[in-house]
């Protein structure tokens, strides 16, 4: 971890998988169907607690939700959410595991009618990331109108703990926005 480069105010006085994160994943272009519906999982598990606390309990998800394979995911029966709502090294909300294996079954539907999960989702910015300029992290909004469209539509099809701001930072976090302030390291060489 090189302290020495200017990151987004967010990171500071993270622990090293908040760098890590920032550094090589956040805001970086996504397009693979497990990954989307891997951070789709983790923000909303994510809702009304820390980032840390997501993060650290990362690969316990991977583990738990067989590396987000949306076809073993969406057929879990009670017996597996049962297990997995007994199980440490995840959040333990029932309604946010119950959204996870619901919106695998979604996902699936999605495939079939858009060809991938990520033809639908990238719809919603054309295809490419929206470059934006912020100076500071307390410009950076919590929900657009465009996340407020993608949560519309999500709920619409049946998915689950899909709010506006759960939608805006998946956007972020798959680089559908880049949202990285301009002073940020980051910014600088991916722009």
């Amino acid at each position: 971890m090189d302290d020495s480069k200017v990151r987004c105010e967010w990171v500071k006085g993270g622990n090293a998988l908040y760098y890590e994160y920032h550094d090589k994943e956040w805001g970086v272009p996504v397009h693979d169907d497990s990954e989307l519906f891997e951070y789709l999982t983790l923000e909303a598990a994510q809702a009304g607690l820390s980032w840390a606390t997501v993060l650290n309990k990362r690969e316990g998800y991977r583990k738990a939700f067989d590396n987000f394979d949306i076809g073993k995911v969406a057929r879990y029966d009670e017996k597996k959410i049962a297990s997995l709502l007994d199980n440490p090294d995840i959040i333990r909300n029932k309604l946010k595991v119950n959204a996870t294996v619901i919106n695998a079954g979604r996902i699936l539907e999605m495939q079939k009618e858009f060809g991938s999960f990520d033809a639908y989702i990238w719809s919603f910015v054309d295809g490419k990331t929206i470059q934006n300029q912020w100076q500071l992290m307390e410009d950076v909004p919590a929900k657009t109108d465009l996340s407020d469209a993608m949560s519309k539509d999500l709920k619409k099809r049946g998915f689950k703990f899909i709010g506006t701001t759960i939608c805006y930072a998946f956007m972020q976090a798959t680089g559908m926005v880049n949202d990285h302030t301009v002073d940020c390291f980051f910014k600088l060489t991916k722009s």
